[in-house]
């Protein structure tokens, strides 16, 4: 499912380390080293270079790719090259600390795609490196239904066993009904449903809200498309529910317009490459027919664009 293709005879951290070096001296950066390098190691092979670097020369490799490359080639580059933890604690402060709707489904992305164990070391790592709690920074930095949404799901440690409890499904899906009738999309119970059950639970329960009043959740979560508020909940739902048709329609809409969302693109390659990012390759295509690899090279330039399309698995290793 994860796209990146790993050489069969992976260079030791050490000579990583030492081309990594060559590609930042001299009149001008080897980009396409670089590339050739950081986008074709797996997370803990990174990791290991990073140590192996700081070791040999006394600098931390982030520190080197953020003084030899930049713009939306280096954020792509130095946000691969983190360990996933401390990627999502840093893609995580960035969205608190700049409210916007996009920034939004960032937090939301983290607190429902990544599994229980990987969003605690989440956690764990915006403690230290911010020296706050996550769960702290998103309330102090939001109000009403999105602090009580936001919360919870950044805090969750929901249960990943397969178990479902079919009576329970068949209630709580009453309940889900009777608080979307009523415009009471705030309601703590209908939040701590969404926020607190497993994810086999709550597919469950949204199949059988779909069976028993004929219409999916998110269809009758539409009745106000100005709605902020519903619009997060949407996304809660598809991110929970089926991950890739969610990230597959974030890069439509960072592709799609006038200009590129490059952060969204970033976001999106950089997180899931080495998780899922062929299965929401095959969503994109199913939707629109374009093969992504086609639509990000019609759509980036230069560095930019080949960290992406090797990130693809669409390059040479």
């Amino acid at each position: 499912m994860a796209t990146i293709k790993v050489p069969p005879i992976v260079p030791s951290p050490a000579e990583d380390c030492e081309q990594l070096r060559k590609a930042f001296q001299g009149w001008g950066t080897n980009e396409l080293l670089i590339i050739a390098i950081l986008a074709h190691r797996t997370a803990a092979q990174r990791r290991a270079i990073r140590t192996a670097y700081a070791q040999t020369y006394g600098e931390e490799l982030l520190k080197s790719l953020d003084d030899e490359i930049s713009g939306d080639f280096e954020r792509a580059v130095v946000l691969w090259t983190m360990d996933p933890e401390e990627r999502d604690a840093q893609l995580a402060n960035e969205a608190v600390r700049k409210w916007s709707q996009s920034n939004l489904l960032v937090l939301l992305e983290i607190g429902c795609t990544r599994r229980s164990e990987d969003l605690y070391q989440v956690r764990r790592a915006y403690h230290e490196r911010y020296k706050l709690s996550l769960e702290e920074d998103v309330a102090a930095h939001t109000s009403g239904d999105f602090r009580k949404l936001l919360v919870p799901l950044v805090s969750a440690y929901r249960y990943e066993g397969l178990e479902v409890d079919q009576k329970l499904a068949k209630s709580e899906a009453k309940l889900l009904h009777e608080k979307i009738t009523e415009k009471a999309y705030g309601n703590d119970e209908l939040i701590r449903i969404i926020t607190t059950r497993s994810k086999a639970q709550l597919t469950a329960t949204f199949n059988q809200y779909h069976n028993e009043f004929r219409k999916p959740i998110n269809k009758n979560l539409k009745s106000d498309h100005q709605n902020e508020f519903l619009a997060a909940l949407r996304a809660v739902i598809r991110c929970i529910t089926c991950p890739e048709k969610y990230f597959a329609k974030v890069i439509r809409n960072a592709i799609d317009g006038l200009g590129t969302d490059e952060n969204a693109l970033t976001r999106v390659i950089t997180t899931r490459a080495d998780v899922d990012l062929k299965v929401i390759e095959e969503a994109y295509y199913k939707r629109t027919s374009v093969r992504l690899g086609h639509a990000i090279k019609g759509d980036t330039s230069g560095d930019y664009k080949d960290i992406l399309i090797a990130l693809l698995g669409h390059d040479d290793v």
